[in-house]
């Protein structure tokens, strides 16, 4: 007896070592990640600058452009090894198709610019489908290419005094909706195995699909934007950093009819071959709206893995989800060391979201053992008003989540809600949270709440406690 009471000070001495240990590695973790959007680019001019008038465009929205655009970019091409050049583009409208940037360009649009895409899908290319998403994401086979486009370039800045891209995707939002397209549709703006990009101060409305999608590439700053898309637009989505690494987003303003910005990394056995995450992502002071779909969404192609994401300054309002992990069996890959930090939400019907069970697959060939793992998520200073559902946590019985961690979590759930937590196959720990969430994410700390944190490792990334 005398013995226990010796240890138990020893006992509150190591809790209250770890304890510091711990608010010292998440501090760092924090600060390992703030420098993708500690940087900012100085947006130098470059010493070379012709006009797109100065081929031929016509700015009335109705003349056809396309040409004029890509003779323009193939002339810049010459000044790459000079350093670089710049495409100005004046204000009126500018009708065109698909055309390709090249390396140490930027594209200005000046004020009252607006880059208008076709509504002849003719006027779109046609490329192969993305190696991680095998066949195809919406139907089999080939896709049809983005308006603006970057394959394994460097150094590209797409900028203006708030210029327009506008996508006039109405079409392709009736043709998906009808049955009535052969390939999949396009993006606004997609970089490929690219690096050192700039997308900012500009507005992007109304994309095919995505707006922005950068996939397969580093060093990515998308900064001072707006998007717009109505809420019938069929799954259009903002941003979407895939299979990605070193990604900042900050000081957005995003409206979508699904997901306004949305971390992917392939898909099933495609996205798990090609092995390539998400990761070193920091999205901060971001105002999303995500009418049919999720604000934030991770996945649910995610067979890469995603990982090492801040997010910091969340403002989310009149969305069906505020923030939401998909995955499901077959996808293998993770979703992991994420922390999402002081979030105001308003009008949102689910706060937080995590599911196994969302998203269909490629084909046939998926291996239905290939589980992912999805794990030390940390939400914390969340504050939210008209809420309908404060969680739905439903994750995989052979897979369960784990490590979910829910501090200092404020959310007024509206009147007449049966119930505020959903909770199956999940565990996690919390506290200061109301409403009081399900019993599996009540965890007390000396049960299991270390494994919620992140220690650095010696090559400086988390490793989970």
């Amino acid at each position: 007896m005398l013995m226990q009471k010796k240890l138990r000070p020893m006992k509150m001495l190591v809790v209250l070592f770890l304890l510091l240990v711990l608010s010292n590695a998440v501090e760092l973790n924090v600060k390992e990640n703030e420098g993708e959007c500690e940087y900012k680019p100085t947006l130098d001019p470059r010493p070379h600058s012709v006009s797109i008038l100065e081929f031929g465009a016509v700015g009335d929205g109705k003349t056809l452009n396309t040409i004029a655009f890509q003779n323009a970019i193939f002339y810049l091409k010459s000044f790459a090894d000079k350093g670089g050049a710049q495409l100005y583009v004046p204000p009126g409208k500018w009708l065109t198709g698909s055309f390709n940037l090249t390396s140490h360009l930027t594209v200005f649009l000046a004020s009252g610019a607006v880059i208008l895409g076709s509504q002849d899908s003719s006027n779109w290319g046609i490329i192969e489908p993305l190696p991680s998403y095998g066949r195809g994401l919406e139907l089999p086979g080939a896709r049809y290419q983005s308006l603006i486009n970057g394959y394994m370039l460097r150094d590209v800045v797409i900028t203006g005094d708030n210029g327009t891209i506008d996508g006039q995707g109405s079409v392709w939002w009736y043709w998906i909706s009808s049955h009535s397209l052969n390939y999949s549709r396009p993006h606004l703006v997609e970089f490929i195995a690219s690096k050192d990009i700039v997308v900012s101060n500009l507005t992007f409305l109304n994309a095919p699909a995505y707006h922005i999608h950068p996939v397969y590439c580093s060093n990515v700053q998308v900064l001072n934007i707006s998007v717009f898309a109505p809420p019938e637009s069929p799954l259009t989505v903002g941003i979407v950093p895939d299979s990605s690494d070193k990604i900042c987003i900050e000081n957005c303003n995003i409206t979508t009819g699904y997901d306004a910005i949305a971390l992917k990394s392939g898909w099933d056995e495609y996205g798990i071959a090609y092995g390539r995450p998400s990761t070193s992502i920091h999205i901060k002071q971001v105002y999303l709206q995500a009418s049919f779909g999720s604000a934030l969404a991770f996945g649910s192609e995610m067979s890469g893995g995603i990982s090492d994401v801040l997010v910091e300054h969340l403002h989310l309002h009149d969305s069906l989800t505020g923030i939401e992990f998909r995955t499901s069996r077959g996808r293998g890959g993770y979703i992991k060391e994420i922390i999402l930090s002081d979030i105001e939400m308003e009008n949102v019907h689910t706060a937080f979201g995590a599911t196994g069970q969302s998203g269909s697959h490629p084909d046939d060939k998926f291996d239905p053992d290939a589980l992912p793992v999805l794990s030390q998520i940390t939400l914390r200073n969340v504050a939210g008003r008209n809420i309908t559902l404060a969680g739905s946590f439903i994750g995989i019985q052979e897979s369960p989540f784990t490590s979910i961690c829910l501090s200092n979590v404020s959310l007024s759930v509206s009147s007449g809600s049966a119930t505020s937590w959903v909770c199956s196959y999940v565990l996690g720990f919390s506290e200061f949270v109301f409403p009081e969430p399900c019993p599996d994410l009540e965890t007390s700390f000396s049960n299991s709440s270390l494994a919620c944190f992140s220690l650095l490792n010696s090559n400086g990334h988390a490793a989970a406690l």
